[in-house]
């Protein structure tokens, strides 16, 4: 499973908007791989933000 597979896998089981730091402690990831990945998953629209700073997956 990949970074972007991961950080979504996160996302729809939390169920909730999650900040950048809460992703990484819940994957296991690098803060700097998690923000790199979730910078490319806001330009391809697969994650969207209803709170600032939060994020959850876009077909929620």
């Amino acid at each position: 499973m990949n970074e972007k597979e991961m950080i979504l896998e996160v996302m729809r089981k939390a169920g909730e908007p999650l900040n950048a730091g809460k992703i990484a402690e819940l994957t296991g990831l690098d803060r700097k791989v998690v923000d790199k990945a979730m910078a490319a998953m806001k330009k391809d629209g697969s994650i969207v933000s209803p709170i600032r700073c939060k994020w959850e997956t876009a077909g929620k």
